[in-house]
C-alpha cells in the first residue's frame, strides 16, 4: 500500500505541476494578448488623431481656396478692363467716364485683395518658372541674363497658391 500511496502522491504532484505549468502558460498567453491589444489600441488612437488632423487641414484648405475657380475666371475680365482703361487714358485724360472706370478698376482690385488675391510682380525679378511663364527672350545690355525684362500679362496668387503665372519676356544677356 505504501507503494500505491507513493504512486498516488507522485501522480497528484505531477498533476499539480502540470496544472501549475498550464496556468503559467495561460497567464503568459493572456499577458501577451493584453500587450498586443494595448499596442493595437494605441496605434488605432494615433491613426485616428492623424486622420482628424488631416481632415481639419483639408477642410481649412477647402474653405481657404473655395473661390479659386471664380477668381480665376474674374482675372481675365480685370485684364480686359485695364486694357480698356489704358486706351481711355490715352484719348481723354479728363473724362468723367475715365474717372468712373478708374473707380471700378479700384473696386475690382480691392475686391481681389480682400479675397486674398495678390499680383505676382515680375518685372526686374529673376525668372522663376514657378511664378512666371516665359514667352520670349530678348538680348539686353542693361538687364542681366535670366531677369525679367517685361511683363506682358500680370500673374496672380491666391494666398500661397498660384492662380495664373505672369507672362514675361526674359533677358538673355548682352547681344553678342
Amino acid at each position: 500500500m505504501s507503494n500505491d500511496t507513493t504512486d498516488a502522491s507522485a501522480a497528484e504532484a505531477a498533476e499539480a505541476k502540470a496544472s501549475e505549468q498550464s496556468e503559467e502558460s495561460l497567464l503568459a498567453q493572456l499577458q501577451g494578448d493584453i500587450e498586443r491589444f494595448r499596442d493595437h489600441a494605441l496605434r488605432t488612437q494615433a491613426d485616428f488623431d492623424n486622420f482628424r488632423k488631416r481632415a481639419a487641414r483639408e477642410k481649412e484648405d477647402a474653405i481657404k481656396f473655395a473661390n479659386a475657380s471664380f477668381l480665376e475666371r474674374l482675372i481675365p475680365i480685370l485684364d480686359n478692363f485695364e486694357l480698356g482703361l489704358n486706351a481711355a487714358r490715352g484719348s481723354a485724360a479728363d473724362s468723367p467716364i475715365l474717372a468712373g472706370m478708374d473707380m471700378v478698376a479700384k473696386q475690382l482690385t480691392d475686391f481681389l485683395a480682400s479675397s486674398g488675391v495678390e499680383p505676382v510682380n515680375a518685372e526686374g525679378q529673376p525668372f522663376d518658372p514657378n511664378l512666371h511663364e516665359a514667352v520670349a527672350q530678348e538680348a539686353s545690355d542693361t538687364v542681366p541674363e535670366g531677369v525679367v525684362i517685361r511683363q506682358l500679362r500680370k500673374g496672380f496668387k491666391l494666398r500661397d497658391r498660384l492662380l495664373r503665372p505672369a507672362t514675361v519676356m526674359v533677358s538673355k544677356g548682352a547681344a553678342k
